[in-house]
């Protein structure tokens, strides 16, 4: 009778680190030593994509290229919703070169580029600045002039979470003497308008626009517009002024629209909700020179 001769397994030396022993011994059985536990573990990691390969190629920019890029997009909600990408996306869509914010200070430290009222924040804006108004309680707005092209929106999801007061005793809340912007905001007058444009083009942006009911209805109006067209002059005519409304509530005051000037309102558009009225119109000039007072 033939006695058959098994192969003897001769196991690699075993270690035992940190009471994983017993794994660590299986695996040198099953992998041939110490050499092909390293060997396994170079294929494993090899199959795992890098952290960097999985980082996008546009956070590998420094942050002065990246904020150069948000510079150009929208505040309302392009530049806004880049805050909610990461921290350091937050940090700089939100740095004082982007937009300026109205806030009321929580502690006495102010932040740069955060202001504690509307006409504190327009005195610092530059020239394309955009200043960022936080939703929220009532912002005082009485005769604050606004000669440097900027743009001015509510912080909120709807234009009554940020609310503009011009009080009474007030000929005006903002008074506009270059082109302008203003977007997702509620301004309302006791007595007198609510925006005063006397140059440049503005340009009226889903706002709400209320002059409060008085016996003095007829010295009330939401806009009043007081800008010239001078035609001796082609660089002003080439400037132009104007004023562009784009699906903005407007209630009370004697009529929606005062034109002092040479402008006249043209280009009327409603649509009627269950709730309110939305106006798309324009006050600019008209060929014929017919001039609505």
């Amino acid at each position: 009778m033939m006695r058959v001769r098994y192969p003897v397994l001769t196991p690699s030396p075993t270690y035992t680190i940190h009471g994983h022993g017993r794994r660590r011994k299986a695996a040198a059985w099953c992998t041939g030593g110490e050499k092909g536990i390293r060997q396994m573990g170079k294929r494993r990691r090899a199959a795992v994509p890098a952290v960097e390969d999985l980082v996008s190629p546009v956070n590998s920019l420094d942050d002065g290229c990246l904020m150069h890029i948000f510079s150009f997009l929208s505040p309302i909600p392009d530049r806004y919703n880049t805050a909610l990408v990461c921290h350091r996306w937050r940090f700089l869509a939100c740095h004082p070169r982007l937009w300026l914010r109205v806030e009321r200070p929580i502690r006495d430290v102010m932040e740069p580029g955060v202001y504690p009222n509307l006409e504190a924040a327009v005195s610092a804006a530059r020239p394309g600045d955009t200043i960022l108004i936080a939703a929220g309680g009532t912002h005082v707005a009485c005769n604050i002039q606004i000669k440097k092209p900027i743009c001015i929106i509510g912080g909120g999801e709807l234009p009554d979470d940020t609310v503009l007061t011009c009080s009474r005793g007030s000929d005006n809340a903002l008074e506009f003497l270059s082109t302008c912007k203003i977007a997702n905001l509620t301004i309302r007058a006791e007595l007198g308008c609510c925006l005063l444009h006397r140059s440049g083009r503005l340009t009226i942006q889903e706002c709400l626009l209320q002059c409060e009911q008085n016996p003095l209805d007829y010295l009330s109006f939401p806009i009043i517009s007081t800008a010239i067209e001078y035609n001796s002059f082609p660089s002003l005519k080439e400037q132009g002024h104007g004023v562009t409304v784009v699906r903005t509530r407007i209630e009370g005051g004697a009529k929606a629209v005062r034109t002092n000037g040479t402008l006249a309102l043209q280009h009327v558009r409603a649509i009627y909700s269950r709730s309110s009225v939305f106006f798309w119109f324009e006050v600019g000039k008209v060929n014929n020179d017919v001039h609505q007072q």
